[in-house]
Parts: structure tokens; C-alpha cells; sequence
């Protein structure tokens, strides 16, 4: 790889993993009614942990060019908590301390995990079906968050803003279009061009403004426990426990994934497996002591890589790097989440179509015969089906209900599983 490539292969992964890192601290800041100064000091947070996790991912653990980002099933959770907690009285800050003890449980599980090999004891759980049922519902789950983030409202109408949503509509086929059509470095780059396209015509445009607080201050490092001291509860145990086994999940289809879209990536799953389940559970404890959402190696990864053909390991640690010192320059911060989130959400939305082709090709690893589509089909149904849901239905059951039943992602996997399980296939 020549030099002017290396640069632009950095460049993109570092655009990759801002782009990731935007849209899911919004949504956690407008859920727990956060100042427009906290979701800038928790984006910058976001921004420091996700270079940081991927890099010491990338270089002690699975060892593969795997974005970690803040994770689409973990926001389930939050979201739900937000709800739960409300409903008993706790304060929106309260029910964040809460959420920082889920992360150390689950984090330390993880470590304990990984370091004890005993993961490797639960792979006979992740069969094709469970891998493909994960990533599917995880790509319908993550398409819902995306789709809102391309839709934006009009501030002096109040009113869905229409001219946003066709530029967004607009750079989603772009990217696409680019990515199939084109060859060469235009193919490689499709997502880069995508946004500094869509970001300039939403500058040309005038939509381009976004209100953020930018800090006066040069260098930020990031605060420990700004959402206060970890508060310990049942309830948030038994569901950060059960969430564990999802996150081991969202590791082996990550490295599945990647193994399936990098060339000669094959080999040593189990160490991978083993390495990236406890830089994980790192992950967690950092996620926690910095108060942000957790992150976790992203399977759309496998995405972007096919899109981009980016398969080195060296430019991508570049790119972790980069990310980790702009984190701690507030006004960097502030200028780089001014990217619209229209746009980042429709360049995130074009690398879901790579993740769900290869669910479809997980699932289909194995005969579709009566026992294998039924066993597919209740688990999609019922994981999906729930994302539908009014959010008061389980209101008045006990916690731990209410966090596993609001969660389809989670319901449709251990339903994949247990059917699995229970289900022997005859020879």
C-alpha cells in the first residue's frame, strides 16, 4: 500500500468511527434529558473510548481492523431503564449511576470470561442460525435508529424537514450506487465521499448548522464518573448477567464477520475469541468510570470493509489514535460533531445492507428445511415484533421483566438459542 493510500485508508477509518460515535450519544442525551453542554462533554467522552477500545482491540485483542462504537443494544437497555426508572421514582441521574454498575457487572464478567477461556465452553450456543438471527434483528434495530437520524425536524415549522430527508435519501443511494458501480478508489471511498458530499451540500443547502456547546478550554482530558458514583441494584445485576451472554454474541458474529469479509483473516478463532472477550470487558469498565454508553466491536464493520476494500491493520490504528487525541480537544470535538446527523446516519444506513447479506448467508448456512425455518421464523418474529410494542405495555411487572420483554434483540436471540438447544436436528 503506497503512502497516498495509507493517508486516505486512515482518513476514512477515522471518519468511520466518528460517523459511528455521533448519532447514539444524541439519542442517550435526549433520552435522559441532558444540556446541550452534557451531550457535548458525553460525545467527547464517546469519541476518547471508542478510539481507545478499537485500538487496544485492534492491537492486543481480536487483532482485527474492527470498529468498536458505542453499541446499538446496549441504548436498548438504556432506553429502558429511562423508562423503568422513571416509573420508580428515580431521577434521570440516579438511573445513569445504576447504568454505570450494569456496565462494571457486565464488564467484569467479560474479563472473567475471556481471561478463563471458559467462553470458548459457550460456542457451541452461536450456531449459524443464532449468529444470523443476532446480526439480523441487530440491522433491523440499528436501520430504525438510523431512519430517525435522517429525519430531521424543522425548527420554525416543528414539522418533519423535508429538504434534510432528501439530501439524506439522496447520499444513501449515492454511497451505494458508488460503491457498486464505480472501481478503484472511487469504489474504496464510497462512504468518505458520501459524507464530505452530502456534508457540503448540506452546508450549500443552509442545513448544515447544528447547536453545539464548544468548550474555550484546548485540551479536555475526559472526566471520571460525571454522572456520579456506580449505584448497585438487583435488578440492574440479572440484566447486565443475561445482556453478557448477547454481548459474547455480538463478539463472535463481529469476528465472524470480519473473517468472512477480510482475505486470509481466517484462523486462531478461539484466541481471537478468547482476546476479544476480555478487551472487551476492559472496554466496559472504561465505558463506566467515563459515563458513556458502552462500546463494542461493530459487526456492520464487516460492512465497510467490504464497501472499502480497507482490510490493513496499520491505518486503522492510526485512525484509533487520531481519535483519541482530537477527544481531548473540546473545540476539534465540537467542530467535528457539527457533521449533520442526516448524513452520518445515511452513510451508516448504506453499511447495514453488507451486514444484513451476511445474516441472510448465516442463516441460510444450513438446509432450510421445516425445523430450520421455523426456528428462524419465530425467533425474527418475535424479536422484531417486539421493537413494535407500545413502550407502557409491561409497565407494573417486576424490573427484570420489563428490561429482558422491552428488548427484542435479546428476546429473538435466547429464543434462537433455545430453540437450538431443545430442538435436535435427526441425522
Amino acid at each position: 500500500m503506497n503512502t497516498e493510500n495509507k493517508y486516505f485508508g486512515t482518513f476514512q477509518w477515522f471518519i468511520y468511527l466518528l460517523a459511528n460515535s455521533i448519532a447514539l450519544p444524541i439519542v442517550i442525551g435526549n433520552v435522559f434529558d441532558l444540556s446541550a453542554t452534557e451531550i457535548s462533554t458525553l460525545m467527547q467522552r464517546t469519541f476518547f473510548i471508542v478510539g481507545l477500545s478499537s485500538f487496544i482491540q485492534g492491537k492486543f485483542g481480536h487483532r482485527s481492523p474492527i470498529a468498536d462504537g458505542p453499541a446499538g443494544s446496549w441504548v436498548s437497555i438504556f432506553v429502558i431503564f429511562a423508562s423503568i426508572g422513571t416509573q420508580q421514582g428515580f431521577t434521570m441521574m440516579e438511573t445513569l449511576q445504576t447504568l454505570e454498575a450494569g456496565l462494571i457487572v457486565s464488564g467484569l464478567f467479560l474479563i472473567l470470561l475471556g481471561i478463563t477461556k471458559w467462553v470458548r465452553h459457550l460456542l457451541f450456543l452461536f450456531s449459524p442460525i443464532v449468529t444470523g438471527t443476532f446480526l439480523f434483528i441487530l440491522a433491523i434495530q440499528l436501520s430504525g435508529v438510523f431512519i430517525k437520524g435522517m429525519v430531521s425536524i424543522d425548527s420554525n415549522t416543528g414539522q418533519m424537514d423535508g429538504v434534510s430527508f432528501l439530501l439524506a435519501i439522496f447520499i444513501f443511494f449515492f454511497i451505494i450506487v458508488l460503491s457498486l458501480k464505480s472501481k478503484g478508489w472511487l469504489k474504496n471511498y464510497a462512504i468518505l465521499l458520501g459524507i464530505l458530499v452530502g456534508w457540503s451540500l448540506f452546508i450549500i443547502f443552509g442545513k448544515g448548522h447544528r447547536s453545539i456547546s464548544i468548550s474555550a478550554e484546548w485540551i479536555k482530558l475526559p472526566e471520571i464518573f460525571p454522572w456520579g458514583v456506580p449505584s448497585l441494584t438487583g435488578g440492574v445485576s440479572v440484566t447486565a448477567i443475561l445482556f453478557t451472554f448477547l454481548l459474547i454474541s455480538n463478539t463472535f458474529a463481529a469476528i465472524s464477520a470480519a473473517e468472512e469479509a477480510i482475505p486470509n483473516n481466517r484462523g486462531q478463532f478461539h484466541d481471537k475469541l478468547n482476546r476479544g472477550t476480555w478487551i472487551g470487558g476492559v472496554s466496559h469498565l472504561f465505558s463506566a468510570i467515563f459515563s458513556t454508553i458502552a462500546v463494542v466491536p461493530l459487526p456492520a464493520t464487516a460492512g465497510f470493509v467490504r464497501l472499502t476494500k480497507q482490510y490493513r491493520i496499520v491505518p486503522f490504528l492510526f485512525a484509533c489514535g487520531i481519535m483519541v487525541v482530537i477527544s481531548m480537544s473540546p473545540s476539534i470535538v465540537g467542530l467535528l460533531a457539527s457533521l449533520p446527523l442526516p448524513v452520518a446516519s445515511a452513510a451508516l444506513l448504506a453499511t447495514l445492507i453488507e451486514m444484513l447479506g451476511i445474516a441472510i448467508r448465516s442463516l441460510t448456512k444450513q438446509p432450510l428445511n421445516d425445523r430450520n425455518i421455523t426456528m428462524i421464523g419465530v425467533s425474527l418474529l418475535v424479536g422484531i415484533g417486539i421493537m413494535f410494542l407500545p413502550e407502557d405495555i409491561f409497565n407494573g411487572l417486576p424490573s427484570i421483566i420489563q428490561n429482558i420483554g422491552k428488548n427484542g434483540l435479546l428476546v429473538g436471540t435466547f429464543l434462537a438459542i433455545i430453540f437450538e438447544q431443545l430442538w435436535k436436528q435427526k441425522n
